[in-house]
């Protein structure tokens, strides 16, 4: 492999890792409020969880961002490079600023910039980032809305039992925290297969679009080790800052946000961790009153949801005019 090849992965699992630490607070932060789990414990069980869904739920997201989204055939691995490094900075800035954006967003934003720049708009498969843009866009409001509905049925269920109840949510965390924690892995780790299998590619490595063994290995590594550090000041922002988390608050948002990963995974459709735990933790605290919930803090993460990919765009596009200067 070339020079340049060993940058562009490098890149790319320095990515898979930052979207560890970012999106490690979205799993454990319900976990942790409602006290079913003590920290250590929690980003322990999350990072072994997130190393290994990449191994158990397929490809099909990496597919869909290495060979749905731009034509292979007309990028360079400039491009990849300066899509990463945008991806990367807006990361870095938005973790440093306790924001929860999404991580799925900035690699979105990223791949766009760089493309339009070094490419041209000819280069965009526009029925792929249709399709990318409609499963991120839409899958906040089905997390909100199962959120919402999960919530009514579970009080409906447990209408006459007593407080004994809260440990039998407590203890029920461990299968929903391992589906999402599973889930996040399947679905994240799997945009940095799909980037590194397209570099190889455009690198002559690869004739065809199939992920190697090493890159799901590689980018399962790179997230759980990320999520295994943990990114404390954003589990402060989602675990606290909406409302006081409970047991049966943490159990349903876990279970609304691995159903809606999971299925999505499967159907290849890349979502944002961050997005839809969000939004299951408004629709969640909705159910029992539109006034539990503190709308400021939700108005901040949505706002910066509209604006990682034009800001991240705009990252990677200066980078590639910045490569290109100065080669």
């Amino acid at each position: 492999m070339s020079t340049e090849l060993y940058i562009v992965i490098s890149l790319a699992l320095l990515f898979d890792f930052l979207n560890g630490v970012h999106d490690s607070s979205n799993i454990v932060a319900t976990m942790i409020s409602s006290r079913a789990f003590r920290p250590q414990t929690a980003l322990g069980l999350t990072a072994l969880a997130n190393f290994l869904g990449p191994f158990l739920f397929g490809v099909a997201v990496a597919t869909t961002i290495g060979d749905e989204v731009a034509q292979s055939s007309a990028l360079s691995i400039t491009v990849i490079i300066a899509c990463l490094v945008g991806a990367i900075l807006w990361n870095l800035l938005t973790w440093f600023l306790g924001i929860p954006s999404s991580s799925s967003h900035a690699l979105i934003g990223g791949i766009l910039g760089a493309v339009l720049a070094g490419a041209g708009f000819d280069a965009i498969k526009l029925q792929g980032l249709e399709k990318v843009l409609i499963a991120l866009f839409t899958s906040p409001l089905i997390g909100f809305i199962f959120g919402f509905l999960f919530t009514r049925l579970i009080y409906f269920l447990v209408r006459n039992a007593t407080l004994g109840i809260n440990e039998i949510f407590k203890k029920g965390q461990f299968v929903t925290a391992l589906a999402m924690a599973l889930s996040h892995g399947t679905n994240d780790a799997q945009k940095t297969m799909g980037i590194i299998t397209l570099s190889l590619m455009i690198g002559g490595s690869l004739d065809r679009f199939q992920v190697p063994f090493w890159v799901i290995l590689a980018s399962a590594g790179s997230i759980g080790l990320g999520t295994a550090l943990g990114g404390w000041r954003l589990i402060r922002t989602l675990g606290s800052r909406f409302y006081k988390i409970r047991p049966l608050h943490s159990f349903s948002t876990q279970l609304t946000s691995g159903f809606v990963i999971l299925t999505a995974s499967v159907l290849g459709m890349p979502v944002s961790t961050s997005q839809v735990v969000s939004s299951a933790i408004i629709g969640v605290g909705s159910s029992e009153s539109f006034g539990k919930v503190r709308w400021s803090v939700a108005e901040e993460i949505v706002t910066a949801w509209f604006v990682t990919i034009p800001a991240s765009a705009l990252v990677a596009a200066g980078v590639y005019w910045a490569i290109q200067f100065l080669a």
